[in-house]
């Protein structure tokens, strides 16, 4: 299934960013005054290949899963919390479901590695790989087999929603302690100290964080995973709904479907997928700026610029949910509208400078 979506990515048509671009030039307004929403615009012209686009429906999907590594202490939160917050989206009362309903957006709770049993409950998408990863600080998080596994799921489910008319996909995790595979890929892929790409994640002091800096090193080094072999690195010290993430990722490019990513974990995904196929990053947006420390060197690497700055580090899919709207709003400027000649209006003049 990878191969598959692998042979159905291609990288963008630059005929497609000429296309746009003479329509954005003869809209009413000076050349490029409206700076990255021109260049979204773009983008999605070029993802879709069609000149004028429809984003048409919409879906986040936050993927949940447990992590071994949180027996190490290096979350504020207990794994429990894990089961419960899934019970919480279900139920409509998390900040993703809320942001997800202002955007006009599905959002789709998956398990993919919660320890715990949910056989039966409506609302949920049934695809658990494992009772949550092992411990990375004491062997490999997964066999190469279950990241494999993790990430055919991320494909099957863009493969299987952009059949149903789904055409603009948004990333989401939920999983105590999954800063931490996090901050290991970051580490690893980007050949950056541990020290400077982990972060409190939900909330540790001082000598939390001195502590999860020291698992993730100890991880590492135990484990030795190839930076030059993604789902390597993914399944020993990395995390089951990072490797559906990084699936949605390779799912979407190969379906022509622009993903927005979300933060820290959901970049990490976005960066086994980067790691497996560089194309896959001309498919991606970068929905806002974690204050995961990690999360602008990933972004960095993969040449991505994020759409917003909050100060935001919840995860779940949430700052997907607000970039979607300016996404949106790029696209319906390129749409809707008015050119020159429409509107009656006396395009330049005198040849701009420099």
């Amino acid at each position: 299934m990878l191969r598959e979506a692998l042979k159905n990515i291609s990288p963008l048509k630059e005929e497609f960013f000429r296309l746009a671009q003479k329509r954005l030039d003869n809209l009413t307004k000076p050349p490029g005054s409206l700076g990255r929403l021109e260049e979204i615009a773009q983008r999605l012209v070029a993802i879709t290949e069609k000149e004028m686009p429809s984003l048409g429906k919409k879906a986040i999907f936050t993927f949940s899963g447990d992590h071994g590594v949180a027996d190490e202490g290096v979350s504020a939160y207990p794994r429990e919390v894990t089961k419960q917050m899934v019970l919480n989206f279900l139920r409509g009362g998390a900040a993703i479901n809320v942001l997800g309903r202002h955007a006009g957006a599905d959002v789709a709770v998956v398990d993919i590695a919660v320890d715990a049993d949910f056989e039966g409950m409506e609302g949920l998408i049934h695809k658990k790989v494992m009772r949550g990863t092992r411990n990375m600080a004491k062997g490999p998080a997964m066999t190469r087999d279950e990241a494999l596994k993790c990430i055919e799921t991320g494909i099957t489910l863009a493969r299987e929603w952009a059949g149903k008319g789904y055409r603009l996909f948004g990333t989401g995790d939920m999983g105590i302690a999954n800063t931490t595979p996090s901050s290991a890929i970051a580490a690893v892929i980007t050949k950056s100290p541990v020290g400077i790409v982990t972060g409190r994640g939900t909330g540790i002091n001082g000598i939390g964080l001195q502590k999860k800096v020291k698992v993730i090193e100890e991880a590492i080094a135990l484990n030795r995973p190839d930076p030059r072999d993604p789902i390597d690195v993914l399944a020993k010290v990395g995390g089951c709904e990072i490797g559906a993430i990084a699936g949605l990722c390779l799912g979407a490019a190969a379906e022509k479907v622009p993903v927005v990513v979300d933060g820290f974990i959901s970049t990490a995904g976005a960066l086994i997928a980067y790691g497996i196929d560089p194309r896959t990053g001309q498919y991606m947006f970068s929905a806002h700026r974690s204050q995961e420390p990690g999360h602008i060197i990933m972004l960095e690497h993969m040449n991505l610029k994020p759409i917003l700055d909050l100060d935001m580090r919840l995860g779940e899919g949430t700052g997907s949910a607000i970039a979607m709207l300016v996404i949106e709003g790029a696209l319906k400027i390129y749409k809707e509208m008015a050119t020159f000649g429409e509107a009656g209006v006396t395009g330049e003049t005198v040849e701009a400078g420099p």
